[in-house]
């Protein structure tokens, strides 16, 4: 089942041709939509540079025409062509999109098809340019232009044996509809659950039941025998007929209360949000050496701690804190997946061999007597002549069955009921494939992300440096970051020598940072590390030598403006 759009794209305010064309393709062309790119296929044009030779075309086009339309002018063509999630493969629905767009633009105008498959349902994104391949004509978005997109795009649905939209309704959802749970609540919405509320207090009888209603701020009315209705903060009334809903009518309202029906209250289905998906860290240092900015860097850091949280989240829910299990597994998902891919392929390339072998066996039945014909005459040029086109599709016919081996030709009914079988066999697992496809790549990530962790900490380790964040151009560790409010930070300069000093004493470590603008001189060592101390004893003693040199200096100075000196 396959639903079309056509929409024409315009330059818009505050935007010039080049980015307007540029701006949707980078969009359609977006990697993490098209499977990293493999998913579009352009024609007449390369999809890297589509933009530039849409704007190119339309300049040769007023070069050569010299036909100049204001900011209304169409640029190109964009149309979403969206399939029943389950039934139809990535490479599938590219295929039908280029076929799509061939037979709509009848070859003339370069395109690009970009298939999307971020969501449930496959959608192919087709963007042709306005002007044809010679530069001289323009698309003529005609009449009813959206009806023939629907049929064209039905029309190849069934050559292929996809379900269509067999009725398709005129008109969208409503706004409230659309919104769904984040509407406001309508009219009838707030006077059901009035209603619902005084069934709950099991009124004697329907007197008493449009007294409860009257207690709860609703207006209730009669005009004639209907019964009006009216919510706190509407200005409209609403009678207790079947309007109301089902249920809720005058009628059905006394049945309850006689006891001879039972009431269900409607309920509003409540669309449950989707959990937030575990997406790769962001590598910072490749990015910054790739030139991005220091607020890049803020971001990425803010980015790789919420999505460590979702790992964390995503691997206790699915009890995979080990990492054993953990890669086995995401090994286990990777193979489940690639083998329903295989069987998805291999049916797939039966089902086209059949069409294939199916079209050959048409062919070939209807041109036999042409042939047979030819074949009595000697093979007579003349004959061949006149009767050329059977003569070719019955010789195409044969050498397709040689290719393909076949000895007996098979019945066409007996093909079109493997073809059906293999399509439903299709159709189910390819439900099994995506739910697999989505496992792996959870699981992929996630493992993706944990090894990245287990890097830095490794490197870490490797240089020396205790594992922490770094601060103000030092590297505190775990329990230093927790004690950071309670540390004892202080810091001194010198007017005389302008250097600048700053130690900081947090639960047994000692952080050091000298530094007086020609030179820098910073150490980090704990306290209560032995081995450290004395590993170190040489440099800790010029740290503490140059603190107390720096403390006296201070002290000086401070007695000398105070006049104390």
């Amino acid at each position: 089942m396959a639903t079309t759009r056509i929409m024409p794209l315009h330059i818009g305010k505050g935007r010039t041709e080049s980015r307007a064309i540029s701006d949707i393709i980078d969009y359609v062309a977006n990697p993490q939509k098209t499977d990293n790119g493999k998913l579009i296929t352009s024609y007449g044009c390369d999809s890297r540079t589509a933009d530039a030779e849409f704007l190119l075309a339309k300049r040769q086009y007023i070069a050569a025409t010299g036909r100049v339309r204001g900011a209304d002018d169409v640029i190109a063509y964009h149309v979403r062509q969206s399939f029943k999630p389950g039934e139809i493969t990535p490479e599938e629905a590219n295929r039908l999109g280029v076929e799509f767009a061939k037979r709509f633009t009848k070859g003339n105008h370069a395109f690009v098809v970009c298939t999307h498959i971020d969501k449930s349902h496959i959608h192919n994104h087709i963007i042709w340019s306005a002007v044809n391949a010679d530069c001289d004509r323009k698309f003529r978005n005609f009449w009813g232009s959206t009806r023939a997109v629907r049929r064209l795009s039905d029309t190849i649905c069934i050559e292929n044996g996809l379900s269509i939209v067999e009725n398709p309704k005129p008109h969208g959802k409503s706004y409230n509809k659309w919104l769904g749970d984040q509407a406001k609540p309508s009219h009838r919405e707030q006077l059901r659950v009035m209603i619902d509320r005084a069934l709950e207090q099991k009124p004697a009888d329907f007197d008493a039941l449009l007294k409860l209603l009257t207690e709860m701020g609703c207006e209730v009315s009669r005009r004639g025998k209907a019964i009006r209705l009216k919510a706190p903060g509407w200005k409209n009334v609403a009678r207790m007929d079947d309007k109301l809903g089902a249920g809720y009518s005058e009628a059905e309202i006394r049945a309850v209360l006689a006891g001879e029906k039972q009431h269900t209250p409607r309920k509003n289905s409540v669309v449950q949000p989707e959990p937030p998906k575990v997406n790769l860290l962001v590598d910072i240092q490749a990015k910054l050496q790739a030139g991005k900015s220091a607020g890049y860097t803020r971001w990425a850091k803010v980015f790789n701690l919420k999505q460590m949280a979702q790992t964390v989240n995503f691997l206790a829910e699915h009890q995979l804190l080990d990492y054993g299990e953990l890669a086995e597994k995401a090994a286990a998902a990777t193979a489940h997946h690639n083998e329903l891919s295989a069987q998805i392929k291999a049916a797939e390339k039966r089902m086209a061999e059949i069409a294939v072998l199916r079209t050959h066996i048409v062919n070939y039945a209807k041109t036999r007597e042409t042939y047979v014909a030819y074949r009595k005459a000697g093979y007579s040029r003349k004959f061949r002549e006149e009767h050329e086109e059977e003569i070719l599709l019955h010789q195409a016919a044969k050498n397709a069955f040689d290719e393909m081996g076949v000895k007996k030709l098979p019945k066409v009914k007996d093909l079109q009921a493997e073809y059906a079988k293999l399509l439903e066999e299709k159709k189910k697992t390819y439900a099994e494939y995506r739910r697999s496809r989505e496992e792996m790549r959870e699981l992929l990530t996630a493992k993706a992300n944990v090894d990245r962790l287990l890097k830095m900490d490794e490197e870490q380790k490797d240089s020396g440096r205790p594992c922490g964040i770094e601060h103000q151009g030092r590297y505190l560790d775990r329990s230093a970051c927790l004690h950071r409010r309670r540390a004892y930070v202080r810091q001194l300069k010198s007017r005389r020598t302008g250097c600048v000093f700053e130690d900081c004493r947090s639960g047994g470590r000692y952080f050091v940072s000298i530094h007086d603008g020609c030179s820098k001189f910073q150490f980090i060592f704990c306290l209560h590390d032995k081995v450290f101390v004395e590993d170190h004893a040489e440099q800790i003693a010029k740290i503490k030598e140059k603190i107390r040199l720096h403390r006296m200096e201070t002290m000086r100075l401070h007695r000398m403006l105070s006049g104390k000196d």
